[in-house]
């Protein structure tokens, strides 16, 4: 077994909702496409960097967003 020399320490992300003290919502739709991918998928919590409970409300802004047509459910080819 080799022993490496250096180890990498990750830093974890800080929610942004946290740090505001604010909430998702669906209405705000530039916050919401940070949170998408160009195809239209929504980002897991390690690459948002959002928490477990701000990233379930996110996801349902999202999902609501799409539903009345204020975020793509596909992008425009």
């Amino acid at each position: 077994m080799a022993i490496t020399k250096y180890t990498r320490v990750y830093r974890k992300k800080a929610c942004s909702f946290c740090k505001t003290k604010n909430d998702p919502i669906y209405k705000d739709v530039e916050t919401l496409r940070n949170y998408t991918t160009e195809r239209g998928k929504i980002l897991s919590r390690a690459r948002s960097g959002t928490c477990a409970a701000h990233q379930r409300k996110l996801a349902t802004a999202i999902k609501r967003a799409r539903i009345l047509a204020l975020l793509p459910f596909v992008p425009k080819i």
